[in-house]
């Protein structure tokens, strides 16, 4: 099936909508088990590994399931995935909503992230075929802002329905919204693939997604048993070799899942690079954040998704506003600045005492500085590629953003618990219990930790947890910064070609 021609401007925005709908359910299912997680806790149990892979299940296997999912929809058709992928998710919504216990919880998260890669994979692309141009880009901020939409409103949405009907019923509403976008998908979007495409890259698809699995499992399993462990050293080894045998695959096979001569190209570089920006500087911030308010100061759910929006309710207007503000100034500087701002709010909220009020300004500082880039990341991807490798585009740019945030939540809280192991080791906790008590910690679990630790009252363990979080949020703005800069020139660089299409050589076998 080749490629079909443009449809008129109103069937257009329904696809455009469908697509939001699906692009919306993710945010959501990605915040809300964040705002839930003490509640998910004691109903379902689970060590503090096993409850940290409530939000890495999903965001391995949407990551590591991105670059495969956009190679699909070039070659099966992008309607068929996007379809697919829903469905895989409602099943999966549903399945952790009736989960017996966290390990099967944690198993229909991971489902919940392959659907997701599915449907975004596809539902990007096919959106990349219906637009050209400038609209292209506008289509594009419409879909950042549906993330947005997503954010802003998840945690408070979340807590909401946390207090009314308990956390089973989060599920339900990422799975209502997945069901109306696959009803609207079904109807306007048209089935369309790339004309070129090949058998998929299995070989490369199996060799990211085992490196990627390995090195975030290991950084995950590094606070508790410690990284001279074997397990964790062979992990790491393993995702190094798994990497470099992905890295030969892709240069062998004719038509790769990822073209590696792309990374040539500046602009390219750039862009990656801006996927990866908002992983260290915001993301992290979403699942930590709900963590220390609630489980840490013991604020309401309702109380805490209000104070998440001050954090991600500048993506609901910034995304459209920066998509027209490209029209006059470089995408480069935007987005430059962006993250100087965002690495600005780090510096502030790490001065801030942790009081409600107080905390307000430094979060939408923060908000302002992710939300400017925000509305120019995809329409940048897909800008990079021809349009029939879209879906390539997609699965590259996304699967970066998602890899890049899922391995940086993992590091995060590995070094937010040695950071208040540090913190509790002068404070009458002896040596051998400080590694484990932190990672209790960094759960929000302050009861808990209390009674394993009868020497460090609740009072110790808060100061504790506070000084470690304030030094990492230290941390994070020294990486937005050097981000920032690399983002800055990397763009600037390809800002000449800002509306060419960059050629795809075909590899050659052997």
């Amino acid at each position: 099936m080749t490629l079909q021609t443009t449809t008129g401007p109103t069937a257009r925005w329904l696809v455009l909508l469908s697509v939001c709908l699906a692009a919306m359910t993710m945010p959501l299912t990605f915040t809300g088990p964040a705002v839930a997680l003490s509640r998910i806790a004691a109903d379902l149990g689970g060590s503090p590994i096993a409850l940290n892979w409530v939000t890495n299940a999903f965001m391995l296997t949407f990551g590591a399931g991105l670059m495969a999912s956009g190679a699909l929809a070039d070659n099966h058709g992008r309607k068929r995935v996007f379809l697919a992928g829903l469905c895989l998710f409602v099943v999966a919504s549903l399945g952790a909503m009736l989960a017996p216990d966290i390990a099967w919880f944690d198993m229909f998260r991971a489902a919940q992230g392959i659907g997701s890669a599915l449907a975004f994979a596809g539902g990007a692309s096919a959106l990349a075929q219906e637009f050209e141009g400038p609209l292209r880009l506008r289509a594009f901020s419409f879909l950042g802002t549906s993330f947005g939409i997503g954010l802003a409103f998840g945690p408070i949405a979340s807590g909401l329905l946390i207090s009314a009907f308990g956390w089973r019923s989060i599920l339900v509403l990422v799975a209502v919204l997945a069901i109306a976008a696959a009803a609207l998908g079904l109807r306007t979007i048209r089935e369309s693939r790339d004309p070129d495409a090949t058998v998929l890259d299995w070989a490369g698809a199996g060799t990211f997604t085992i490196a990627l699995a390995a090195l975030t499992y290991g950084v995950l399993q590094a606070p508790q048993v410690g990284w001279t462990d074997p397990v964790v050293i062979a992990l790491l080894v393993a995702a190094v070799l798994f990497f470099a045998a992905f890295i030969i695959v892709e240069r062998r096979v004719r038509r790769p899942m990822l073209d590696l001569t792309l990374f040539r190209f500046p602009r390219f570089v750039g862009v990656q690079f801006l996927a990866a920006a908002p992983a260290y500087g915001f993301v992290v911030l979403l699942v930590l954040l709900p963590i220390r308010f609630i489980g840490i100061q013991g604020m309401s759910e309702v109380k805490a998704g209000q104070l998440m929006i001050c954090l991600s309710g500048p993506l609901l207007i910034l995304p459209l506003l920066a998509g027209q503000l490209a029209r006059w100034i470089a995408p480069a500087t935007i987005c430059g600045v962006g993250l100087l701002i965002a690495a600005a709010g780090l510096v502030w909220l790490s001065l801030t005492p942790p009081v409600a009020v107080a905390l307000v300004a430094p979060l939408m500082l923060i908000g302002v500085g992710i939300a400017l880039p925000w509305g120019l990341m995809d329409g940048l991807a897909v800008s990079v590629v021809p349009k029939e490798r879209a879906g390539m585009a997609v699965g590259i740019f996304n699967t970066t953003r998602v890899a890049c945030e899922g391995v940086a939540l993992a590091i995060v809280m590995a070094t937010l618990s040695g950071f208040t192991a540090t913190q509790l080791a002068p404070r009458g906790v002896s040596s051998a219990d400080t590694a484990a008590a932190a990672q209790l910690l960094v759960t929000g679990n302050v009861g808990e930790t209390a009674q394993h630790l009868p020497l460090a009252n609740a009072g110790v363990l808060v100061q504790a947890y506070e000084t470690a979080f304030d030094r990492l949020l230290v941390v994070l703005a020294v990486i937005t910064i050097a981000t920032a800069l690399v983002v800055f020139l990397g763009l600037r660089r390809g800002s000449a070609t800002e509306h060419e299409t960059v050629s795809l050589p075909v590899c050659q076998e052997g």
